[in-house]
Order: structure tokens, then C-alpha cells, then sequence
């Protein structure tokens, strides 16, 4: 039984009442919980794909709840336009070039045999272990499939989910190369693998209630293949072409276990306590009559807006502002800083990422990140205030100015080229502090002269 359990038992028991509980001094300082922190990340899902960011055709309720109760970042960033690399950056709160983290490892069994996030570098969970908490990641992994780089060996105690990068979602592919497992043993799961995952979240919650708790769920959807579930077959009639709407009833099953998940820290009586994120890995594909990085240019695999701005949110009932809408730079390498401090942690002095707390309580003024940068193979970029620097594969730049131009449609390349100077110079100084990629998808290099217009 914990010291606060206890406590509260003996208040109950002598009748001194729940009160007590708010008394100043240490007495009450013991009291205080410290915050269940949630992660949530969807794969593949574009900036306009959530239906307060203007998705249409497609209800979800689940994910833009989060938004209402708490805080819509309109122009939040991940650190690459991939998956792997994102969640790299994402788990240390550092860029991910930094430790040579720059690109996907290929596919199953191709992958990089070195792949994988270094031991070197320091988790969300092992900061948050540190600070008492129940660590559990379920879902997509995409980390390393060694095993040294198994999530068991980063800082989390359990682990229900996928090793590589995509897995389909009615197989569990036992006898595989890439099965659903528990802790590295195989599991025969019958379920949609969407579902899958929100019933073990809610296990995860409703089973470690009583005690601090930080559950990381990134799911899979809605990346490839495209396997919704029997239930939506006949639904989203706004939505044309077979594939467009099998898209939505990922989108839709992933919302459902959201709200799930969400429903589960009401019902756990934790909801209060509990720090949630959600955000995308990256942009996503044009599919059917879906814009689904509405209103950005590019998509997954492009430095453009597509690419890298992806839907963002974070919500802490009863301590940030319902529906507050916060347009400053934010970035994923945030997550981090911004949950342990939270805890009561610190974040170690290499931690690239801040605190957002202090912005949206607006505890602090400025801007959260002043640049933001990105190298993706032979593509990269830099926004510097409201202006974007895009490096295209073939090495040619293009420059926007976001605040007048967000699909990035107008280069101004050749009308500003002290602006452009000054975002090169800026870009030149922060890749000086990066590694060469310790691996490449051999995919790679027919994407090379790539980029979307």
C-alpha cells in the first residue's frame, strides 16, 4: 500500500475528512499525486485529418475532445516526415540527428541490421521510471527490433505491440517476422489490432490507478495497409473511392479507442490527475477525395508544411484552459521536458525540447522554439520565426513566409535573398552539431529528386 493510499485511509478512518488533504506545509505537499502522464501518437495522420482542424465526412469526437478540454497546438512540429526518426526524437527530447537517428530502417527482413535507438540515450520512461512511475508502451514500436533496443530494455516494464514499422491489422503474424507480443512472447491476437491496443491501454490504466503511471500508446493507424474494420464498411458516405473510405474506418476505429482510453481515466477516477498528448509522427498521403494535410502543401517524406506539421493537442482537466487554442512553435521534442517536469523531474542539460507548461498557462510570454530544423536524407529545412527554408533532394532551396503563405505556394527565393541567407546560416550553424545517419533505407534513393510542389 502506498504512503498516500495509507494516508488517506487513516483520514478516512479517523473521520479528519478528505480537508486535511489541502493543508499547507509538507504534510499536504505528501498528499499531492504526482501526474499520470498519457502519450498518445497516431501514424501517418495529416495536419487536417481531425475534424477541429477541418476533416469532414469522418466524426471524431474521441480525438478532438482532447482539444476541447485542453490545448489545440495550431502550429505543432515533428522532427522528420518518417516514422522511426520521429519517435526518436520524440522518446529523448533531442533531435534525433544528434545520435545519427535520421531515417527508417527498410523493410522486414531488409532492415539496417544496426537500427535502432542507441543506448546512450536516455527515455521518456527511464526519466519518468526514475520519478516512481508504472511505464507501458502499447503499440507500434519502431525503435530497434534488437534486443538491446526492445522497449523492456528502454525504461518500460510492459510492452503489448510490434517491433518494426507496419503491421497489418487482422493478422497477428505469429510465426512471423514482426508478431504481436507481450513482453517478447508471441501473442495469438484475434482482435482488430486498433482495438487490440485500446483494450490493453485500458488495462494498463484501470490496473495501475492507484500509482503515478506513464503509458505511451502509439498506434498504428492509419498507416498501411488499409484494413478497417467490418463495422464502418457501410459508413462515411461523403467519403468516394474504396480505398479513401477504408482509410476512414481506421481513422474512425482509432478515435474509438481513444475515447476508450480517455473513458477509462474518467472511470478510474484519475482524469484530474492525468497529462495527455496526442499528436501525429508525421504527415500524411493524398487519398481519394481526402486532403488529409488540408490546407499544406507535401505530405509524408517532404521538409514542406505537409510533412512535418501534424495535429498536436494536450489536455489536463482541471489544470490547463479548456478549448484554448495556442498558435506559438511547438515541437514533439517537448513531450518530454514538458512531462517531467511535470513530474517533478529534470531534464537532462542535452534535452532540446521545453517545458510548454509555463506558455500555455502563459506563465511565460515568447515563443516556446524561435527555429525549428530538419535533415531527412537528401531533404531538410529550417522555419525561423514565420519564414521556411525547404531544401529539396536535388539541393535547391525555396524559401515562404508562413504568416502570409502556409501552403507554401509562393518561393521567395530569388525576392528575398537576404532572408534566405540568414535562414541558410542558421540551418548551416545547427547541422554542425549532427552526426551522418548511422543507417539508410535502401527505399531511399529513388525518392531522391522528390518533394511535392
Amino acid at each position: 500500500m502506498t504512503t498516500q493510499l495509507s494516508r488517506r485511509r487513516f483520514l478516512e478512518m479517523t473521520g479528519i475528512g478528505a480537508a486535511a488533504l489541502t493543508l499547507p506545509g509538507a504534510f499536504a505537499a505528501e498528499q499531492r499525486r504526482k501526474p499520470n502522464i498519457v502519450v498518445i501518437v497516431s501514424d501517418d495522420h495529416g495536419y487536417g485529418s481531425v475534424g477541429c482542424q477541418g476533416l469532414k465526412h469522418i466524426p471524431a469526437p474521441g480525438i478532438d475532445s482532447i482539444a476541447k478540454a485542453g490545448v489545440r497546438f495550431t502550429n505543432g512540429y515533428v522532427t522528420c516526415p518518417v516514422c522511426s526518426p520521429t519517435r526518436a526524437g520524440l522518446m529523448t527530447g533531442r533531435y534525433q540527428q544528434r545520435f545519427g537517428h535520421e531515417d527508417n530502417p527498410g523493410p522486414i527482413p531488409a532492415a539496417a541490421p544496426n537500427f535502432g535507438l542507441p543506448e546512450s540515450e536516455k527515455t521518456l520512461a527511464d526519466y519518468l521510471k526514475e520519478q516512481g512511475y508504472a511505464t507501458g508502451v502499447v503499440g507500434k514500436w519502431h525503435l530497434g527490433h534488437r534486443p538491446a533496443c526492445h522497449p523492456n530494455k528502454r525504461g518500460f516494464d510492459e510492452f503489448y505491440g510490434f517491433l518494426h514499422g507496419a503491421h497489418s491489422y487482422t493478422d497477428p503474424g505469429i510465426g512471423g517476422l514482426d508478431p504481436i507480443q507481450r513482453n517478447g512472447k508471441p501473442v495469438d491476437e484475434k482482435e482488430y489490432l486498433t482495438d487490440a491496443f485500446a483494450r490493453e491501454a485500458v488495462s494498463f490504466i484501470e490496473r495501475h490507478k492507484a500509482e503515478p503511471f506513464f503509458l505511451y500508446l502509439p498506434f498504428n493507424a492509419v498507416h498501411s495497409p488499409l484494413e478497417a474494420p467490418e463495422r464502418y464498411a457501410k459508413s462515411f458516405e461523403g467519403v468516394t473511392g474504396p480505398k479513401a473510405r477504408k482509410w476512414a474506418g481506421q481513422l474512425k476505429a482509432m478515435d474509438d479507442a481513444v475515447g476508450r482510453v480517455l473513458g477509462a481515466l474518467r472511470k478510474s477516477g484519475v482524469e484530474e490527475e492525468t497529462l495527455v498528448f496526442f499528436l501525429g509522427d508525421n504527415g500524411g498521403y493524398p487519398l481519394g477525395n481526402l486532403d488529409l494535410n488540408a490546407p499544406l502543401s507535401g505530405r509524408k517524406g517532404d521538409t514542406y508544411e505537409g510533412g512535418v506539421r501534424v495535429p498536436f493537442m494536450m489536455q489536463w482537466k482541471g489544470h490547463l484552459p479548456a478549448g484554448t487554442v495556442y498558435g506559438k512553435t511547438v515541437s514533439s521534442l517537448d513531450v518530454l521536458p514538458t512531462a517531467v517536469v511535470a513530474a517533478g523531474g529534470k531534464p537532462a542539460a542535452n534535452v532540446e525540447g521545453v517545458d510548454l507548461l509555463p506558455f500555455v498557462e502563459q506563465k511565460r510570454t515568447g515563443t516556446p522554439h524561435e527555429a525549428l530544423y530538419w535533415r531527412f536524407v537528401e531533404r531538410s529545412g529550417a522555419r525561423v520565426g514565420d519564414w521556411k527554408l525547404v531544401r529539396m533532394g536535388d539541393g535547391s532551396d525555396r524559401l515562404f513566409d508562413l504568416s502570409k503563405d502556409i501552403g507554401e505556394k509562393n518561393d521567395l527565393a530569388k525576392t528575398r535573398p537576404d532572408k534566405l541567407k540568414e535562414l541558410q546560416e542558421a540551418y548551416r550553424k545547427w547541422d554542425a552539431g549532427n552526426k551522418p545517419p548511422a543507417w539508410r533505407d535502401s527505399r531511399r534513393k529513388a525518392e531522391v529528386k522528390g518533394g511535392t510542389p
